[in-house]
């Protein structure tokens, strides 16, 4: 069974499998939130991230636990102004992704989902929208 939704409106947020796993989260906080992943450890767990709250201000991060950890999959975010779709792929060391409400996404709809498919390795997707000179928001910063 799935869980209830958890709503977060902190400015920080650390997820833990027993209260989050298979929960949407809602991001709520419009000046951003510093999320923090348990360790990917291969127990198949889903992590679900909606963007309730378009970030005006700072940004939004969702980083893994360590540097064991990274991050493997895709973004797709819609870009502003037309009918298209920029994509972008993670890289070997992907471990965060960022949210800034314009160019990287973080709009209110936009969505992501982390898999924990194997010790130290999640399943990124990110799907969304973006404005300005739209940019990925996979990167690596932990």
């Amino acid at each position: 069974m799935a869980q209830q939704p958890v709503n977060v409106t902190a400015s920080t947020f650390t997820v833990t499998r027993n209260a989050h796993a298979g929960a949407v989260v809602t991001l709520n906080r419009a000046a951003g939130i510093a999320v923090t992943l348990p360790a990917a450890s291969g127990y198949g767990d889903v992590y679900t991230f909606y963007c309730g709250t378009t970030v005006t201000s700072n940004s939004t991060t969702i980083k893994v636990a360590s540097s064991s950890d990274v991050m493997k999959g895709l973004a797709l975010v819609a870009a502003d102004g037309g009918n298209s779709v920029n994509g972008w792929e993670s890289a070997a060391d992907t471990d965060t992704i960022t949210w800034d409400g314009t160019t990287t996404g973080g709009v209110a709809g936009d969505l992501v989902e982390l898999i924990d498919v194997a010790s130290g390795v999640w399943l990124v997707r990110v799907t969304g929208s973006a404005t300005g000179t739209e940019a990925t928001p996979l990167s690596a910063t932990v």
